[in-house]
């Protein structure tokens, strides 16, 4: 029998998640069943089973693909761009409505809470570093409000759907030069 090259398996293992992370920010993660996966995949559910266990270690492997796109350094400019990025995210992708079905599921899952907690960390700890002229504590403030102010503006787009980065550029900037 031939062997299956591991781009192949990478393929697969992608459109899995792919259909995945489509059809929880749709539908949600508890509505969501393994036969949904197999339908939205086109994939057999010995397919699905041979990459991932179950459900939580498919969210879970979507969650350590997430990239944050950063700006090199925080001006308002970049702010606004960094926003515009998690508008168009939300537009093209849904992902607003995947991040708060991430946040929903990890609020009862530990397992998924730790990964979140972990990529929360992460992403403050990258948010300080972009802050130099701050003290390293006023540094930390800032970030933690950058986050959460960041997170609002995913949750609201996920709520109200599509809005303007203005007024949330507004609030960074204040944090940021605060």
């Amino acid at each position: 029998m031939p062997r299956v090259s591991q781009a192949h398996l990478d393929a697969r293992r992608q459109q899995i998640l792919d259909a995945a992370r489509a059809r929880f920010a749709t539908h949600g993660f508890a509505r969501t069943s393994m036969t949904d996966l197999v339908e939205a995949s086109g994939l057999s559910v010995g397919s699905i089973y041979r990459y991932f266990e179950s459900k939580d270690q498919i969210v879970a492997a979507i969650c350590e693909q997430a990239t944050h796109a950063l700006p090199a350094e925080l001006t308002a400019e970049s702010a606004h761009d960094f926003l515009q990025h998690i508008r168009t995210l939300a537009r093209e992708e849904d992902h607003a409505r995947l991040v708060a079905q991430i946040y929903a599921e990890a609020a009862v899952s530990p397992a998924l809470a730790a990964l979140v907690q972990r990529q929360l960390e992460d992403l403050r700890q990258a948010v300080a570093a972009l802050l130099p002229h701050h003290a390293p504590a006023a540094a930390e403030r800032a970030a933690e409000a950058f986050v959460a102010l960041c997170h609002g503006y995913t949750q609201q787009l996920a709520v109200r759907g599509d809005l303007d980065p203005a007024p949330y550029t507004a609030a960074l900037m204040a944090i940021i030069e605060s």
